[in-house]
């Protein structure tokens, strides 16, 4: 068994990424499912929308049953991980057309609530003054692990099928690997879920604050990284130098999603942790945000104009991701951390199915030239909350002094 830190945290990284193929499954393969299933404008979205859900019910669940102290965390992910594969592998058998499918969706949501915060806890065992920077590659195989079933689309043709068949397999391989993580020497259980207490991530300024500026953060990722592949579809059927514009798609989306995201979080997690956590915050808004305005006017432009801002974009996008998770944690009362982070996850996720729904119909009435500018609002709202987060005397307590 892996004993020491560095194949420790990447053992549990590459557990993530393999698990975490389950959240964009069914999503990368959408226009394949719409071309060959007539799926309308209104079903489409519910494909990640529903897995947002899941999310936060599972979350909840988790949190209120204290499921992650009372179960050794490593069994708690692998069964996690092994019924959301069957409800994806489901898909399969049933067909996209069929109900099932969106129940299946939501299933394997509420599932991914026993991995990614899973990880998180258990990755947190390791920690010695470097939580920014390990939170940060946890986040960043988020990243990658959404990012492969674009990879998966890509290499399997125009056909939904393999994609189903390879992100399951991939669980079933992280289901299995998970049972090798040690757990670190500093696992401890988690703070105490009190529910009377969630108020208090509003009521406290520092934290409301925080929590406004991840609000603002996850009004643009999840909308982009669900949608970023079709604008790119659209755009490269205009101009596509001969590529299959389908398949170039899936490959850039990939790259964007994936390779961007996974050097957004680590360059993140390391100026975060030597600068501060509102500087990188700030930043990184600033910029996302800039590139969901400027992207459309790109829209027709060669494949390699486009793709090089989308992946500034899916850079700057993710770079600040887990540093509201360390804000948050940084600013809470020790007794609420698990309280805090729950409502915040909880409030986050919620609110990017507005926008996951909210940019097909801005698409279908304005096109997509112009459809991802409304995102920049979150980030912009989300700079102006960080900058009166570092203004504050409680932002001593970010990053060690670094704000």
């Amino acid at each position: 068994m892996a004993r020491s830190k560095p194949v420790s945290v990447a053992l549990l990284a590459f557990c993530q990424v393999a698990a975490l193929a389950l959240w964009f499954s069914a999503s990368a393969v959408v226009p394949s499912l719409i071309r060959e299933h007539r799926l309308t404008a209104a079903e489409a979205p519910l494909f990640t929308s529903l897995v947002q859900i899941g999310f936060v019910v599972g979350t909840l669940s988790s949190a209120a049953l204290g499921l992650a102290d009372r179960l050794d965390p490593r069994r708690f992910f692998m069964a996690a991980t092994l019924i959301a594969a069957a409800a994806n592998a489901s898909i399969l058998l049933v067909g996209p057309g069929s109900a099932v499918v969106y129940l299946a969706r939501l299933l394997t949501g509420v599932c991914m609530a026993g991995v990614y915060p899973i990880g998180m806890k258990l990755v947190a065992g390791w920690a010695d003054g470097d939580l920014g920077m390990l939170v940060a590659i946890l986040v960043g195989a988020l990243t990658l692990g959404s990012a492969s079933p674009h990879l998966m689309s890509a290499l399997g043709g125009a056909g939904w099928r393999f994609t189903i068949a390879a992100s399951t397999a991939s669980a079933l391989i992280a289901a299995a690997a998970i049972n090798f993580v040690p757990l670190g020497p500093r696992h401890a259980r988690s703070s105490a879920f009190a529910p009377a207490q969630i108020l208090l991530a509003f009521r406290s300024r520092a934290l409301r604050l925080a929590n406004l500026g991840y609000l603002g953060h996850m009004w643009e990722l999840y909308a982009m990284w669900t949608w970023i592949g079709a604008l790119l579809a659209a755009s490269f059927a205009v101009r596509s130098a001969g590529w299959d514009p389908n398949v170039l798609a899936q490959f850039t989306t990939f790259v964007v999603m994936g390779v961007g995201g996974l050097i957004g979080c680590l360059a993140g997690g390391w100026i975060a942790d030597r600068f501060g956590r509102t500087a990188l915050t700030m930043g990184a808004m600033a910029a996302s945000g800039t590139c969901a305005l400027v992207v459309g006017f790109l829209f027709g432009a060669p494949p390699l104009l486009l793709g090089g801002l989308c992946f500034i974009w899916g850079v700057t996008i993710v770079a600040d991701s887990a540093q509201f998770s360390a804000s948050v944690t940084e600013l809470s009362p020790p007794g609420l951390v698990g309280t805090m982070l729950t409502a915040q996850t909880c409030a986050g996720f919620t609110l990017t199915l507005v926008t996951i729904h909210l940019l097909p119909v801005v698409a279908s009435v304005i096109g997509w030239r112009f459809a991802f500018a409304p995102l920049a609002i979150g980030p912009y709202l989300g700079v102006w909350a960080m900058a009166r987060l570092r203004a504050s005397p409680e932002a001593v307590k970010l990053a060690g002094g670094r704000r």
